[in-house]
């Protein structure tokens, strides 16, 4: 495992936890934590069955350094979106296990966009998420603009995005924004608990059920069912799958591997 400069990461028990580290800056994105964020959730989806981002200290991301590389008004925004951002975004979108979110306080412009690309967001109470870019001129990136209409609608999204206004933890559960928002003080008791729950099921069968529900936005029925058939079929083929039938004829708890 790496020595990384702007993030830690711990594998313990199949639970990655990926920690943003830039508390002073409040955990805001530069060029070189993006980088290590696309390298630990390659690592993290090969070594673990579960991968959690969360940030050190009061803020989960408050988006991008704006100070990073000079003066932020020569920054070359596409290059960095092309190159630096896809890389990380696509890392978390296509990992093989499952991905979580856990959003400890703000997350705000690329911040909440790179929070909503896990699988499963779940947030403080006292959190709360900015779709900031309008109020210097932007739009949302970050694959905002495709997140944000598929999980709250258009309506909410292009509302979020206009008046850039932050929504809180509990907003965003109401909303469909995220999975759900949790006391301050059972939160990290909780969303360990959802990726322990996570780190001991069917790692297979998860891997599967991303893939399907990542894929229907761009497919007719006709090949969703397709899909699911060719997915279906090699979940069946899965000792966690034995496992699965086993224990339920048994009456027991499953003990999947994870294959």
């Amino acid at each position: 495992m790496k020595d990384y400069q702007t993030i830690t990461l711990e594998i313990t028990d199949g639970v990655a936890l990926l920690c943003l580290n830039r508390a002073d800056k409040m955990n805001a994105l530069n060029t070189q934590m993006r980088a290590e964020i696309a390298d630990a959730v390659h690592y993290a989806g090969r070594k673990a069955r579960v991968v959690v981002l969360t940030g050190n200290g009061r803020a989960f991301c408050s988006g991008q350094d704006l100070s990073d590389g000079g003066n932020a008004s020569t920054l070359d925004l596409e290059r960095v979106l092309r190159e630096e951002y896809v890389p990380m975004l696509r890392a978390i979108t296509d990992c093989p296990v499952p991905t979580i979110s856990a959003v400890n306080g703000p997350a705000a412009g690329a911040g909440a966009n790179l929070a909503l690309s896990a699988d499963v967001v779940i947030a403080a109470e006292s959190a709360y998420f900015l779709q900031a870019f309008a109020r210097i001129g932007l739009i949302p990136d970050a694959g905002g603009t495709y997140a944000l209409p598929r999980q709250m609608g258009m309506a909410k999204a292009m509302g979020a995005a206009l008046f850039a206004e932050p929504i809180s933890a509990r907003q965003a559960s109401d909303w469909g924004m995220i999975w759900e928002a949790v006391s301050d003080e059972g939160f990290a008791a909780h969303w360990r608990a959802r990726a322990a729950h996570l780190a001991k099921g069917p790692t297979q069968s998860y891997g599967a059920i991303k893939q399907a529900i990542r894929s229907t936005w761009d497919n007719t029925l006709e090949t969703q069912l397709d899909l699911e058939a060719k997915l279906q079929g090699a979940c069946g083929q899965s000792r966690d799958f034995k496992e699965g039938v086993l224990a339920f004829l048994e009456k027991r708890p499953p003990q999947f591997e994870g294959r």
